[in-house]
């Protein structure tokens, strides 16, 4: 089965990177583990560095830039995202790191958003501006506002939507359509949302981020990330991640297409437990509000209905005002929702977020202290009876 772009995504999840007929009849694609390639002559090695040299990557040179493995996964993401090529990466934030350094210079500027994962923003202050890139924060919720942070030299417009810890939605067509008329580049982090339920490029990104780590996996077992470009955007991200060695590993890679071709069962299971917990939390008197877009009443369900075809199960909470010792004896004795950063596997996790020490552009503005949860695929009944628990010793702790 070579063509699958006329098949719904949850069979190209299932046969996206397969070839049996190449592999005798083996259903899964073999684990290439390598570092060296053997060439038959002097032409042949010579033509697989005017390969590299030319950008076209379409043969194997050597471990770092690849192996069969390795462009099966490639392969597969992009055609769920809808993208021209893929490069992975050692991890999500490799991927980010790779993206943005491809595309931004000593002097050139950076739009970058409020609420993006933390490791990023720690990567733009520690090291993109020590080497001489402008960096500029944007509220999330600013959409085609956005203009009148353009710069002369403003570069790239880097986009996480939902935000990894307040959970708000971006306009994403809006802000990619003002920076395609400007030829800015756009990245975005499409982690929370999977391939599954949100395709970046088909809204105007250039470069789609995600960390295989979390949903793609789904087992909490592998670091991976993978970025999905544009024709133009590709060569330029390969070459980065190439050339700073964020390559990722051959059993890792075989792993996160195991678990790919779940992937679609498990976001839809995600998303109706999240949305039930969700739900109920909103009418408990311990909850000030749950931050989920695919809750009716959030500030950002209009955009996110407009835009995803689903959602995941990483949401947050805002407590109303306790103590840190309240906090801690609701958290500390959770037996399924276990202390841990990381999510999109299988489990449910709890941690608590302290979303105003990494906001500049926007202040947040809340009555008590914040959590994130990562619903996993217990049953949801015995999810909420942990939560009830945990409530019951916040209040004995008052």
């Amino acid at each position: 089965m070579n063509d699958l772009s006329a098949y719904h995504r949850d069979t190209q999840a299932l046969h996206a990177g397969r070839d049996p007929d190449a592999n005798e009849g083996v259903v899964n694609p073999p684990v290439y583990h390598c570092s060296t390639v053997i060439f038959e002559s002097v032409e042949e090695l010579l033509e697989t560095r005017r390969d590299r040299a030319s950008g076209a990557y379409v043969g194997f040179t050597y471990g770092r830039e690849g192996t069969p493995t390795t462009r099966a996964f490639e392969d597969a993401i992009t055609l769920l995202e809808g993208g021209y090529r893929a490069v992975v990466t050692s991890c999500g934030l490799g991927a980010i790191c790779a993206s943005l350094t491809a595309f931004l210079s000593a002097g050139d500027h950076l739009l970058i958003v409020d609420s993006l994962y933390g490791p990023a923003r720690a990567f733009c202050e520690d090291f993109l501006k020590k080497f001489g890139v402008e960096v500029t924060y944007y509220p999330p919720s600013i959409g085609d506002g956005i203009e009148a942070l353009f710069q002369p030299n403003t570069k790239v417009v880097y986009l996480e939507s939902p935000g990894s810890l307040t959970f708000e939605i971006t306009d994403v067509p809006a802000i990619t359509r003002l920076c395609r008329a400007r030829g800015i580049t756009t990245i975005m982090d499409n982690t929370w949302g999977s391939p599954f339920c949100f395709r970046p490029l088909s809204h105007g990104v250039d470069v789609s981020i995600n960390a295989a780590t979390k949903y793609i996996s789904g087992h909490s077992d592998l670091m991976l990330g993978i970025a999905v470009c544009t024709e133009d955007k590709f060569i330029p991200v390969k070459k980065t991640a190439s050339g700073s060695g964020y390559c990722g590993g051959p059993d890792d890679i075989y792993m996160a297409l195991r678990g790919l071709r779940t992937l679609p069962l498990r976001m839809r299971q995600h998303q109706q437990s999240a949305t039930r917990i969700a739900t109920w939390l909103q009418g408990r008197p311990e909850v000030a509000r749950v931050l989920y877009p695919a809750l009716p009443d959030d500030p950002g369900h209009a955009l996110w209905k407009r835009d995803f075809t689903g959602a995941s199960g990483l949401f947050g909470l805002v407590l109303n005002a306790c103590t840190d010792r309240q906090l801690a004896a609701m958290l500390d004795h959770m037996k399924l929702f276990r202390l841990g950063y990381s999510w999109g596997g299988y489990e449910s996790l709890a941690v608590p977020t302290y979303p105003s020490d990494l906001r500049s552009a926007q202040k947040w503005e809340a009555p008590g202290p914040s959590i994130r949860l990562h619903v996993g695929l217990e049953n949801v009944d015995d999810l909420i009876a942990d939560l009830e628990a945990g409530f019951a010793r916040l209040a004995a702790a008052a």
